[in-house]
């Protein structure tokens, strides 16, 4: 015996209205029309990855990467990045913001802020404008802290200053 995909279940609680198809589009007859669906300015593409899976390559696309699990990326690039407590990120990632409470092994550069939580260990380079670390917060490596390039004067003749301001070793153990 074959149904219809829409068919109506007398068996189908009272005020319950079967779906439309997906990208039809059109409503069916006693259906509410359907909406398409619209992001939210302030929503992002997210990708997690979650406890237990690692992924190894590269991403392309994702806004906001949220590590629960383990990556391993040569160039990463996206608007934030949240590496989560046991989480492990390895190689390299170009963010707005960053917030570590897991590991990550390899080169950050957060042209935003970068908020290390007590959990968080950053080992190997790690670039930023602004640097949050919370007590128990581990930096081992190298750290430098971007800043505005100084307003370019019309009689200025002298090079550029570097974006990048001196840099820092730092261990703590």
């Amino acid at each position: 015996m074959s149904r219809a995909p829409f068919a109506a279940n007398p068996t189908a609680p009272v005020g319950i209205q079967p779906q439309p198809q997906p990208g039809s589009g059109v409503p069916r007859p006693g259906m509410a029309p359907v909406r398409p669906q619209v992001r939210e300015p302030t929503e992002r593409r997210t990708l997690v990855v979650g406890r237990g899976i690692s992924l190894q390559g590269t991403v392309q696309d994702a806004e906001r990467l949220v590590v629960e699990g383990t990556v391993e990326a040569s160039m990463i690039q996206a608007a934030e990045l949240v590496v989560s407590p046991g989480g492990v990120f390895k190689g390299e990632v170009e963010v707005e913001d960053a917030e570590v409470a897991g590991t990550i092994d390899g080169t950050l550069t957060a042209r935003g802020n970068l908020i290390l939580r007590a959990s968080g260990k950053l080992l190997g380079t790690a670039r930023c404008r602004r640097l949050q670390v919370e007590d128990g917060g581990q930096i081992s490596g190298r750290m430098e802290m971007l800043t505005d390039p100084a307003p370019v004067s019309p009689l200025r003749t002298s090079a550029p200053v570097p974006a990048a301001a001196p840099t820092a070793s730092i261990e703590q153990d």
